[in-house]
């Protein structure tokens, strides 16, 4: 009966906290990962719909990166639908479990050297990176020139005027340059194969909130659902995404829709890079509509299926010049 009655108590508290919370949350603009609704904003569909499958509403607000941190501190906001941790935030805020990570990769002007491996590797080099961000430390950081800029577009203004060396990109933005103006890209950059820094990202609430460790249990639970049901393959616009489904500590690739390709896909842009997402010995295992397949051969050859070509414009066609 007591467990009973915990129980009930427990769900009464459940549905209490889902019916009356609401979350104000602060980004910048940070185009494809939070903008304004009219375009593309990745995390804020990802956040605010995570949240509100769990009944619990979310409104967002943007500013510059430095008034919305200063936001959060004075209780004007409740606290941040992107945040990358560092010690002096953990003191001050509650963050989820990753539910993405920032994968930066080394971009520089076409012709140049984007081989390296480390920092250690760009030893006196000026790399521009976004002002505010918490990078923190990082091996090698004191042999290069960090270069503050605005966003990636003033980056990238410095870069092709040879103010800079390199700049520092997420994959995933680099993914839709590369689909979307791919003729500029080629024309004028060289992009790195691999990141030379990994940032995870979170939902991050001030320590202070009623409710906040609660709302980000809910949270973390809701993302691997939206994981498994291909949810994050819609959002993020790719076919394929590797993620670890089962728990194991070893990813899986999830497969969004019914089309996996007429071969074993390649260089899958993965959602978790820490170290324990490793990949095992022997075939990659495939998730397909809530199936697991050991191997490709594996794979129903019904869903060997080609691609969807994606619509990227002609040199004559491309209308946007390079714009982050």
């Amino acid at each position: 009966m007591k467990k009973l009655l915990c129980l009930f108590c427990l769900l009464t508290f459940s549905q209490a906290i889902g019916q009356n919370t609401e979350v104000k949350l602060g980004a910048d603009i940070w185009p494809p990962f939070t903008d304004v609704k009219e375009n593309k904003s990745i995390l804020t569909v990802l956040v605010q719909e995570a949240l509100y499958r769990r009944n619990i509403n979310s409104d967002i607000e943007f500013d510059e990166w430095k008034d919305v941190m200063r936001k959060i501190d004075e209780g004007k906001l409740d606290g941040s639908l992107a945040l990358w941790e560092s010690p002096e935030r953990k003191e001050k805020y509650f963050f989820s479990k990753p539910y993405l990570y920032s994968q930066l990769v080394l971009v520089g002007r076409k012709g140049s050297d984007v081989s390296a491996t480390s920092f250690r590797d760009l030893e006196g080099k000026k790399i521009g990176v976004v002002q505010d961000y918490a990078y923190g430390a990082f091996e090698g950081r004191d042999r290069v020139e960090l270069i503050d800029g605005k966003g990636n577009q003033k980056n990238l203004e410095k870069l092709l005027s040879g103010d800079i060396d390199y700049m520092l990109v997420d994959a995933l933005i680099i993914q839709y340059m590369l689909k979307y103006q791919l003729n500029d890209v080629t024309a004028h950059l060289a992009i790195g194969q691999r990141p030379l820094l990994t940032k995870s990202l979170h939902l991050g609430l001030r320590k202070d909130l009623e409710n906040a460790e609660f709302i980000l249990k809910e949270f973390d639970e809701e993302i691997t659902e939206m994981i498994a049901d291909e949810t994050f393959n819609d959002i993020l616009e790719l076919n394929w995404i590797k993620a670890d489904i089962d728990g194991d500590g070893v990813v899986e690739l999830v497969l969004g829709g019914d089309s996996a390709g007429t071969s074993a896909p390649q260089n899958i842009y993965g959602l978790m890079m820490d170290d324990s997402y490793r990949q095992k010995n022997g075939p990659q295992r495939y998730y397909i509509d809530g199936k697991m397949y050991e191997s490709w051969d594996d794979v129903p050859k019904s869903y060997k299926l080609d691609l969807p070509k994606d619509n990227i414009p002609s040199e004559e066609d491309a209308k946007v010049k390079l714009k982050f």
